[in-house]
């Protein structure tokens, strides 16, 4: 029977990196570890660092997550996985396969009497207008439908080899990019903000930045939440739960 506590993990990035296979070991020792009280999973998007659902082949790789993830939702545990900057063209395949629910944008979730505004957090409060842009190409439908007329070696070699030179150009451009970057200049938080002056939240939870941060931020009218980003997978192992009242950020340790 699922358990009483509510669980976030976000930005794993698996294909990435020569560490990915143990990257994904230690995801799936975590999901072990959680499954006899864990009531509910919320995956933030980012789990790959691509993914494309073609309609009749399933793409290499990552099968033991995956298996992690069907086995959690056959014991009863509720599954919420929100698109990602990096893997936002999954589609129907996990919804088809095991019952997650997607979400493409943020969501506000219910859970102990909480109330809870969740999401990946890219392109969150239009601080860079040619990713704006961009997110937009990747978005479109019709792009969509002419990427998966190219062959899969083709289209996973492509965005791969992209997404790992852009992070590298990113975080050598500006080091202390994973770095909290102040309210007034971290767009999640600025959505956040425009969120909480329309209706309340307890509690704010976010990826995307890999900044594992737990903070209490206030509207202009007046409304406080708790402010959470998670981190990540990549690099800190990070993970919230959510239990008797009260969200706490983690390392998982191995």
């Amino acid at each position: 029977m699922p358990g009483s506590k509510l669980y976030f993990v976000t930005d794993a990035h698996l294909g990435a990196g020569e560490d990915s296979h143990q990257r994904e070991l230690e995801l799936c020792a975590f999901l072990d570890s959680i499954r006899h009280d864990a009531a509910m999973v919320v995956f933030l998007g980012d789990m790959f660092d691509f993914w494309f659902t073609y309609r009749h082949v399933v793409p290499r790789g990552y099968v033991r997550l995956l298996g992690r993830m069907a086995e959690l939702a056959d014991a009863g545990v509720e599954l919420h996985f929100f698109i990602g900057n990096h893997d936002m063209w999954l589609f129907d395949y996990l919804s088809s396969q095991m019952n997650i629910t997607m979400h493409d944008d943020p969501t506000t979730l219910h859970f102990d009497g909480k109330k809870f505004l969740v999401g990946h957090g890219d392109g969150l409060g239009h601080l860079d207008r040619r990713y704006d842009c961009l997110r937009r190409v990747f978005r479109c439908r019709l792009n969509q439908r002419l990427f998966a007329l190219l062959p899969e070696w083709m289209t996973f070699g492509v965005a791969l080899g992209w997404s790992g030179s852009s992070r590298k150009g990113h975080i050598k451009k500006n080091p202390t990019i994973f770095e909290y970057q102040g309210d007034d200049r971290e767009g999640i938080v600025l959505y956040c903000k425009q969120r909480l002056s329309q209706e309340p939240f307890d509690y704010c939870v976010f990826g995307h930045r890999h900044t594992p941060l737990v903070r209490t931020i206030q509207s202009s009218s007046g409304n406080q939440s708790t402010y959470v980003n998670v981190g990540d997978w990549l690099l800190h192992r990070n993970y919230a739960v959510y239990s008797d009242g009260q969200i706490t950020l983690h390392d998982w340790q191995t």
